[in-house]
């Protein structure tokens, strides 16, 4: 008999049953992998034309020709992860009639099944470079997409007119650009001009990196201002617009452009750019944007974005929000965000660093400068309060840093219940919780230190770079936070950021000296945010944003309008039995605080009618900011110019 002992020992000993297969289907086998980028130096010079004349189609027509590294198989990408968009939705879709070519010979592309954005070529013995030509088609209605090309003005973003070798970093790959744009037509960008003839332009050698973050406004109607009066690198402001009479800046408007970058100066204490271009298009026929780069952005605001300057404080966060990222974001990045090549997977853990502290310095910029005023500054400031302490009920759910997984997540599609699912909320909450920071290092020092410093400090170093990023994690945070004050700074953050359903966001506010409170009027930078999205938002009244039309395009997660059963995409056809305009929905939201019965509306669902009642006394509430007595106003003093 074997003893219990030895018995354990050698069914321990033997070795597992092999398991078997159940009967169903087996994964099919998956294609080999892309070849990985590799640090090494291209073995030649790409050149791309593209011919951007065919305003009528809105046609960018494309020819590449790349020099092959050696002879056998290769592997062409077109870019897919987007910079500043942190997601992979360049517009592929938007790519037409791909052919490649060698000595002038027509050879077959196969597309990579799994990663769709590469396209396998295997070009004859002997061939020592492919010719390429493509189509990349703008969008000719705004349901397509975002419209790149009218006949007023383009857009090129080299991100969609040139595809590169894989194998390679990107910034080892030289590439020369050249493209023919219509007769007359200006353009600004950050590439160097190395001659232009005939409106064809041809732009000086760089590497693949630089060429796709160097995009191009050209337009029939084209003004340049000149913004950087220190006379240490070139700043300029470069506007296309839908008309003429658009381009009507006065003296003051673009004084304030200049003071921007007199605080950017002052803020940070060094540049990272050789010179910058503000790319500004001024139009309701081209698609909107606000894409940062290193040296230039791409910003589109309404069309009267100076003749209506009065009236367009919204619009003009955008220019001071963009211009802040060539310091955070392009030359200070995340470390999980920073990619070899443009089809690596990027990661956003840290874009509540990359755009929330982004969001913060957008708008104390914006009021240092006097592009929007502290009123202005204060009720935007209110408003994104309001949305954070009542407006986003996901809050209870999903943490700040997960929103980061949005732009992959989502791509900013439109969503059903956006207060509930939460969306890019890294950028607002984001912004409060900086100036939680800012506002607790100031109280902490007594005022001898501020958010300023941890700027200048982790923001501001290397005073001319610019070809290399700097990267950082978590844990640079941190410490650089701790270099200003000591503090558990990780804890904080960790808090702020990481947990779910943390406390409401407003300590910043209370302690610069103000409260957020509610009342039945509105700002005037409300009703001009209403008037420039083309909305009526009673979102802390009954819990419902319409279009103009009466259309519902927001409810807030189980406010009164969601307890009602009224959802994203009903129209409003009347209110207590009249037919439905804005100002009659808000005079019975206010005659319902002393009445007996609910709202009544009658709402059209699809081809479905039904009469909705909306059970609510609160009256209207718009949010604003009002002074905290006894206590300094701290929030003056951080948007008050540095001298």
């Amino acid at each position: 008999m074997i003893s219990a002992f030895l018995a354990a020992a050698l069914f321990a000993a033997a070795p597992p049953a092999l398991a078997q297969p159940s009967e169903g289907p087996q994964p099919y086998p998956m294609p080999a992998p892309i070849v990985a980028p590799r640090d090494v130096a291209y073995p030649g010079t790409l050149k791309v034309t593209v011919d951007a004349t065919d305003l009528e189609r809105r046609i960018f027509r494309v020819r590449e020709t790349i020099p092959l590294a050696g002879a056998g198989p290769v592997t062409l990408l077109y870019p897919q992860w987007v910079p500043g968009g942190h997601s992979p939705r360049n517009a592929l879709y938007n790519m037409a009639g791909l052919t490649v070519r060698a000595n002038g010979q027509v050879i077959p592309w196969t597309r990579d099944p799994v990663q769709v954005f590469a396209f396998h070529v295997t070009p004859p013995a002997g061939v020592t470079e492919l010719e390429i030509e493509f189509q990349h088609l703008s969008p000719t209605a705004t349901e397509q997409g975002r419209v790149v090309m009218t006949p007023e003005m383009l857009n090129a973003q080299w991100l969609n007119l040139a595809m590169y070798p894989a194998g390679y970093f990107t910034r080892r790959i030289p590439i020369e650009a050249t493209i023919r744009l219509p007769v007359g037509w200006g353009y600004g960008t950050a590439l160097e001009t190395a001659s232009n003839v005939d409106n064809t332009v041809r732009f000086k050698t760089v590497d693949f990196d630089t060429l796709m973050d160097s995009p191009m406004f050209a337009g029939r109607y084209f003004r340049r201002w000149d913004l950087d009066t220190s006379g240490k690198s070139p700043v300029r402001l470069n506007v296309v617009a839908d008309r003429a009479d658009l381009l009507a800046a006065t003296p003051e408007q673009i004084e304030q452009h200049r003071e921007l970058i007199r605080q950017a100066d002052r803020l940070y204490g060094a540049r990272h750019y050789d010179h910058y271009d503000f790319l500004l298009a001024l139009t309701d026929r081209m698609g909107g944007i606000g894409l940062e780069h290193h040296r230039s952005s791409e910003n589109g605001v309404n069309a009267e974005y100076f003749t209506d300057w009065e009236n367009g404080a919204p619009n003009r966060n955008l220019l001071p929000h963009e211009y802040n990222h060539s310091w955070n974001g392009k030359y200070r990045r995340p470390a999980d965000l920073w990619t070899p090549n443009f089809n690596t997977a990027m990661r956003d853990s840290l874009l509540w660093v990359y755009e929330g502290q982004d969001q913060y310095w957008g708008y104390v910029l914006g009021a240092r400068s006097g592009l929007v005023t502290k009123e202005q500054t204060l009720d935007a400031l209110a408003m994104t309060a309001a949305t954070y302490s009542t407006g986003r009920p996901g809050r209870q759910w999903r943490s700040v840093e997960d929103t980061t997984n949005d732009p992959i997540i989502a791509s900013r599609r439109p969503l059903p219940w956006t207060s509930w699912q939460r969306s890019e909320d890294y950028y607002s909450e984001g912004q409060l919780v900086w100036l939680d920071v800012d506002t607790l290092i100031r109280e902490r020092t007594n005022g001898r230190k501020s958010l300023d410093d941890f700027a200048r400090a982790f923001f501001g170093v290397n005073d001319g770079a610019w070809k290399q990023p700097l990267t950082y994690t978590f844990d640079d945070v941190a410490k650089a936070l701790n270099a200003v004050t000591p503090y558990d700074w990780a804890d904080f953050l960790t808090r702020r950021f990481r947990t779910v359903a943390p406390a409401y966001p407003l300590d910043g506010i209370a302690r610069g000296g103000y409260q957020l409170v509610f009342t039945e009027t509105p700002t005037k930078y409300w009703k001009d945010n209403e008037a420039y999205r083309k909305q009526v938002d009673l979102t802390y009244a009954i819990g419902l944003v319409l279009n103009r039309e009466g259309t519902v395009t927001g409810v807030l997660w189980d406010g009164p309008a969601f307890k009602a059963g009224l959802s994203v995409s009903d129209k409003i056809i009347a209110v207590n039995g009249i037919a439905y305009d804005a100002d009659r929905l808000k005079d019975a939201i206010t005659a319902a605080k002393d009445g007996q019965e609910p709202i009544r509306l009658i709402v059209k669902d699809g081809d479905h009618f039904r009469i909705v009642d909306i059970d609510y006394k609160g009256g209207l509430r718009y949010p604003r900011l009002q002074r905290l007595a006894g206590k300094p106003d701290l929030l003056g003093e951080i948007y008050r110019p540095l001298k």
